[in-house]
């Protein structure tokens, strides 16, 4: 199925992040993420930041998202839409990890929208490669052609 990214699909995916804020696992940092990844079937993923006194094994929203999709099936997606911050609505642009970031390049191209969202209507938009523009994936180093991906 080939989703097209309208502007009511990125403001329904913002919408379904900024509600998964209200999930995290937060007693920590207080700084609550919420994410959700569309699929190249449709389907909406949803992930939030869950928090561990040990730090290491707490888990990134976005990652969240892609464990369950790809726990599904999933491996293809559209876009994803990331909103985080302090307080009940988020002040600023909440950009993903280095980690997420990579986690991305291994399932996504580099024209791949990464959306920042405060609101439905206050948002950015960045292509995967913008925000990572070296990532790789290990065939890729093996073959020497990593910066020539996609």
């Amino acid at each position: 199925m080939d989703t097209i990214l309208t502007e009511d699909k990125k403001k329904e995916l913002i919408k379904t992040a900024l509600d998964m804020r209200k999930m995290a696992y937060i007693p920590f940092s207080g700084h609550a993420v919420g994410a959700a990844l569309l699929g190249k079937d449709g389907k909406i993923y949803t992930g939030c930041n869950i928090e561990n006194s040990s730090y290491s094994p707490t888990i990134c929203a976005e990652r969240t998202a892609f464990a369950k999709a790809v726990s599904e099936g999933c491996r293809e997606f559209e876009a994803i839409a990331i909103a985080g911050g302090f307080g009940e609505v988020p002040e600023t642009y909440c950009a993903p990890c280095g980690v997420c970031r990579q986690v991305m390049v291994e399932f996504c191209s580099k024209s791949f929208p990464v959306i920042l969202a405060k609101t439905p209507e206050d948002y950015r938009q960045y292509a995967l490669e913008e925000i990572m523009p070296l990532g790789f994936k290990i065939d890729d180093v093996a073959s020497g052609t990593y910066a020539e991906r996609n």
